[in-house]
């Protein structure tokens, strides 16, 4: 099971889960949608990964904490004031059911991290579909190398980033990629997507090496120029 839980204005919450398990929940922006989820198919919930500090990403988790005061909450250091009970940052995960990989990813903030359990990336605000988070108490060069590890993850690695940005990096990557039928067909496809309320996501980093101008950045110089030009738009 994998499941995009809408949330503010463009977050997810995202659950996953082997068949007949415990969930795990990725970034609680808000209770009432994933406490109504959790509710209402009536799952249990193994885990709770943060990726960063972000109040849009660890805003619901207080009130998640007092319906599932027993569940751990992983996270990176920047976290552990904000209700992480474990901190993690970098290494290994081994819940009962899930062994979860934990990448350094920092960049957007210092010490994000992304997760990979069972070929899923869950990768906060480090990558998005067709492009990348903003740059603010990391650096270029940071954010550069982490989106370098990210890339090194296999093709067939299910992305599952926090935000519905796919329309808007895909404008912008328009302007910076050569023109290719391929990525004209997707912005087209995304859409009429996003036109009936449906998710973009999750996508394939093997997708994403196509579309994403941020992961096809030849250096530094280049990464940062482009995601300069985009903190413009």
């Amino acid at each position: 099971m994998l499941v995009p839980i809408p949330a503010l204005d463009d977050n997810y919450i995202w659950l996953y889960a082997r068949e007949n398990l415990p969930v795990i929940v990725i970034d609680i922006a808000e209770s009432a949608p994933l406490l109504a989820y959790l509710q209402q198919h009536q799952l249990e919930v193994e885990a709770v990964l943060l990726t960063h500090k972000h109040q849009d990403h660890v805003g619901g988790l207080a009130e998640f904490k007092r319906h599932y005061p027993n569940v751990p909450v992983f996270g990176p250091q920047e976290t552990a004031d904000l209700g992480a009970t474990q901190i993690i940052n970098e290494g290994e995960i081994r819940t009962t059911h899930y062994q979860i990989q934990v990448l350094p990813s920092g960049g957007h903030t210092e010490n994000h991290v992304s997760f990979v359990v069972d070929g899923h990336l869950f990768c906060g605000d480090t990558l998005f579909s067709g492009g990348c988070g903003r740059v603010f108490t990391g650096d270029y060069a940071q954010m550069f190398d982490s989106l370098q590890r990210l890339k090194a993850l296999l093709d067939s690695t299910i992305v599952c980033p926090a935000h519905e940005y796919t329309l808007s990096n895909l404008q912008f990557a328009e302007k910076v990629l050569p023109k290719s039928v391929f990525l004209t067909d997707y912005v087209a496809k995304i859409a009429d997507l996003r036109q009936q309320h449906q998710p973009s996501l999750p996508t394939t980093l093997g997708l994403e090496k196509r579309i994403n101008p941020f992961l096809q950045a030849e250096n530094l110089a280049q990464f940062t120029q482009w995601r300069q030009l985009k903190d413009q738009q």
